[in-house]
């Protein structure tokens, strides 16, 4: 429960005022540069998932967030996350699924505008603080999938 108050909910905060302060302030045709070549801020809508893939498919996604969001609730109460990284790694998917079901249930579409320009690929997808969670969560979950399990 601490970790939902330390943890969550701050996380969802600032990713839903740094959403807030993309779309008062930064057009959908600008590009802000903040380390030329390497990082802008831009404002992008997806109605899809990562990568923009599966497009248009709005009320899918808030329904995947709903379910996903339940099942971690479930998982919770049965005592799932019973190490600090699967505790940090719930508390930031759960920040990270609520930041982006906000934006589906507010806008029709989230919010992107971390805008990244990788040498050996170009511009990586753009993404925001909520992406972020969701993507140190799953690393998190992944590392401890890896460690000994105590008896």
């Amino acid at each position: 429960m601490k970790l939902l108050l330390f943890l969550t909910l701050p996380l969802y905060l600032l990713d839903q005022a740094t959403k807030w302060l993309v779309l008062r302030f930064i057009g959908t045709d600008d590009m802000i540069p903040v380390i030329p070549g390497f990082f802008n801020l831009v404002q992008v809508h997806n109605t899809g998932a990562a990568f923009g893939m599966l497009k248009d498919n709005n009320l899918f996604f808030v329904i995947l967030a709903s379910v996903a969001l339940g099942a971690l609730a479930f998982l919770a109460r049965r005592g799932a996350f019973t190490d600090t990284p699967t505790r940090i790694g719930a508390a930031l998917l759960v920040s990270g699924i609520l930041g982006n079901l906000t934006d589906r249930l507010l806008h029709g579409f989230v919010i992107d505008f971390l805008d990244v320009i990788l040498p050996w690929y170009g511009h990586w997808p753009s993404f925001n603080v909520a992406d972020s969670a969701i993507c140190i969560a799953a690393f998190l979950f992944l590392i401890s999938g890896f460690k000994p399990e105590k008896h």
